[in-house]
């Protein structure tokens, strides 16, 4: 047991310790690819009409975080609560995440992206994300969003970590999705920005051509915020050849490091 116990947290040092290694071979593999040390990109085809079905991966530039609108006196008082552990130690954070909890939505298309991809039936659309293997359900049937989703009214329907999702097409290249009722104990982003039970997300999945995909989210959400914005513009690629390996955030890995590694090098027991 103590063998085992001692192999996992030298592992989890080794992450540590190579990432700033492997940080710096990537930086230096981007350069290597930078316009005019590459062979030029083939143009690619025209985008098929009403179909973002496939395999898509986030390919690095172009993924831009906008600064939030200014935040109500409630959202003020939301995002004092949070502490992030980008500028801290790790055991100092809140950060939902550090447990393995789910990201929810839509720090997920922000944040750990990954490859995700849409499968296309007569009802809805489902999303796969790589990072923790999860899904949305994106209903196309025509049916409304439910109604004080979240809220604490009577037979509201209870909140969801991605929330309740309808989409249609805007035209034959834009498909649009609304989603309400995500649940308030996840994050807007990994900045720690909050959002409230009136949070509504609008996306717009615009198929720019064949091999590219460019997604939009929209932040509106009153009661946080004092006025609507655009939180990022991330763009993917198609690669159907992609497959989508088992990348999870496991709770018992996480707690092993908070209880070896994070908690005692912030002091606490």
């Amino acid at each position: 047991m103590q063998s085992h116990l001692r192999n996992r947290i030298v592992g989890l040092l080794a992450v540590l310790l190579l990432s700033p290694v492997a940080f710096a071979q990537n930086a230096q593999r981007a350069n290597q690819g930078a316009p005019g040390n590459a062979p030029a990109a083939k143009p690619s085809a025209p985008a098929p009409k009403r179909d973002i079905t496939g395999v898509w991966f986030h390919n690095g530039p172009g993924n831009r975080i906008n600064k939030t609108s200014p935040m109500t006196p409630w959202g003020q008082a939301q995002f004092a609560t949070h502490k992030t552990n980008g500028a801290g130690l790790v055991a100092d954070s809140n950060d939902p995440m550090v447990n393995c909890d789910p990201l929810g939505f839509p720090r997920n298309i922000t944040w750990e992206i990954r490859g995700i991809q849409f499968v296309t039936t007569p009802t809805k659309t489902v999303e796969l994300f790589q990072y923790q293997r999860i899904w949305r359900e994106i209903w196309t049937d025509g049916r409304a969003l439910p109604k004080n989703a979240g809220s604490d009214a009577i037979n509201a329907p209870d909140p969801r970590y991605y929330g309740y999702s309808v989409g249609h097409w805007d035209d034959d290249y834009n498909f649009v999705v609304d989603t309400v009722g995500t649940d308030t104990d996840t994050w807007l982003d990994n900045a720690g920005d909050p959002h409230s039970e009136q949070l509504h997300v609008t996306e717009n999945y615009k198929r720019v051509d064949h091999d590219n995909l460019e997604i939009t989210l929209k932040i509106d959400d009153p009661k946080a915020y004092t006025q609507p914005f655009t939180l990022a513009t991330v763009n993917y690629t198609w690669n159907p050849q992609q497959e989508f390996e088992e990348q999870l955030c496991i709770p018992s890995d996480a707690q092993l490091y908070l209880s070896t590694i994070a908690n005692p090098a912030g002091g606490k027991k």
